[in-house]
């Protein structure tokens, strides 16, 4: 079934140009069809013994479900109304960070090459991107490639950057019909140039798209962000626009590259694969952040994980010390 917000964000076609990161011809899998998207809680596709080894699942934990949650029952299946799942509407988050892990293991667990596993992950990406649409999140953040990745094989490399640059030339159009703002945060100095004038484009011809805002964080660290912050702070100090004593939070928090969004701190992280840290994603950003770490590797979250995050979410009592509540 073709999807509706992202009708070519699909596998590349055969004749790509982008490489292939294993040698040896695959078998052929053909993509698993996208969920139907009516915010119903729907049982995803079957696991394997492994998966279901780390996301400890057994006899009597519910039917084929990270910690034993029951799948859910015909009246809960009725409708397609999300809140019928037990989300409220009045208390959703405004701004979700996702930390995609899992992609190269999911591929390795199938006996497949490293990079089905990132087309994989572009589907889940996809689906998020839509439910997020629906739900009316606003904004959602994305840890796409960090500074640590530039220390992976050259061909894997080389490879997520043209899948990134293809998906996001082929997606554009479909970014302005859906009103999906685009962002990007992080040292693009180090993309190629090609690539770095793409992302400056699609920046600037939907930064007036309202629906949601997509934040892509590509060649990125946290604690780099707090150092260009800071540098930025120091020039500043140097100009005599502010002295030392004048420094506080506030300035930091407007030096930040997420300060191109009006919800700059995440209300919801989630971590997929079953990894407990954040590695070094928004570590200013996350202060007050709710955490959600998923069991399941990325290209298996789906509808069902995100619903199950989000009543998460909803079921427990912020608290933020001394921090004003936005």
């Amino acid at each position: 079934m073709a999807n509706p917000l992202f009708p070519r964000f699909n596998l590349l076609p055969p004749n790509s140009h982008v490489p292939r990161l294993r040698s040896m011809p695959s078998p052929h899998v053909p993509p698993p069809s996208l969920p139907r998207l009516s915010l119903r809680v729907s049982v995803q596709q079957t696991v394997t013994e492994e998966d279901e080894e780390r996301a400890g699942k057994g006899k009597g934990k519910g039917k084929g479900r990270p910690g034993g949650l029951e799948a859910p029952s015909e009246e809960e299946d009725n409708g397609g109304d999300p809140f019928s799942a037990g989300l409220r509407l009045e208390s959703l988050p405004k701004h979700v960070a996702v930390i995609m892990d899992g992609n190269r293991r999911w591929a390795r667990l199938r006996d497949l090459p490293v990079d089905s596993g990132y087309e994989a992950g572009l589907r889940s990406l996809r689906v998020l991107v839509e439910l997020c649409c629906k739900l009316g999140i606003e904004v959602l953040t994305v840890f796409a490639f960090s500074t640590d990745n530039w220390f992976r094989p050259k061909v894997e490399i080389e490879f997520l950057m043209s899948l990134f640059e293809r998906g996001v030339r082929e997606e554009l159009g479909s970014f302005h019909r859906e009103n999906i703002r685009i962002s990007i945060i992080g040292d693009t100095s180090k993309l190629q140039s090609s690539l770095q004038e793409l992302l400056a484009n699609v920046e600037e011809s939907t930064k007036n798209n309202s629906r949601l805002q997509l934040v892509v964080a590509v060649s990125y660290s946290g604690q780099y962000d707090v150092v260009q912050a800071c540098r930025k702070i120091a020039l500043k100090v140097k100009d005599g626009v502010l002295t030392p004593e004048d420094i506080n939070e506030s300035h930091i928090e407007e030096e930040l590259e997420t300060n191109c969004t009006h919800f700059p701190y995440p209300d919801l992280l989630i971590r997929t694969s079953g990894e407990l840290r954040i590695s070094n994603f928004l570590l200013w950003q996350l202060a007050y952040t709710e955490l959600f770490f998923a069991q399941c590797l990325w290209p298996d979250f789906g509808e069902y994980e995100f619903l199950e995050a989000l009543r998460a979410f909803q079921s427990r009592q912020r608290r933020y010390g001394r921090k004003r509540v936005e």
